[in-house]
């Protein structure tokens, strides 16, 4: 289920379908970070994910975080460089968040 989450988000195999969550949140982030999408970001990582379908293979599942996974690996990182929680709106919580049928914390 979490890889259709991402696709009806917007995220698919030929890119982002315009008029989605995905081309907004794009839009954010790019006029957020001076006019690019940032590699490793919400954006860029949902779109990898949803253009593989990889978001439950990944650990991102529509029950949450598989431990031991890739996702729980960028969880605990994003934790640490944020000095032990993992912020709204930051990759983690926005893959998350999509990847469960949500709107991505923004």
């Amino acid at each position: 289920m979490s890889d259709q989450n991402v696709r009806n988000a917007g995220f698919t195999s030929s890119g982002i379908t315009g008029g989605s969550l995905a081309s907004s949140m794009m839009s954010h982030e790019a006029r957020s970070s001076g006019g690019g999408v940032p590699s490793g970001g919400p954006t860029a990582t949902l779109q990898e994910m949803g253009a593989r379908g990889t978001t439950h293979s990944s650990g991102f599942t529509s029950s949450g975080i598989s431990g031991g996974s890739k996702a729980a690996s960028m969880m605990s990182q994003e934790a640490t460089a944020h000095g032990g929680g993992v912020p709204r709106g930051g990759t983690t919580s926005t893959v998350l968040s999509i990847s469960m049928g949500g709107k991505g914390g923004r």
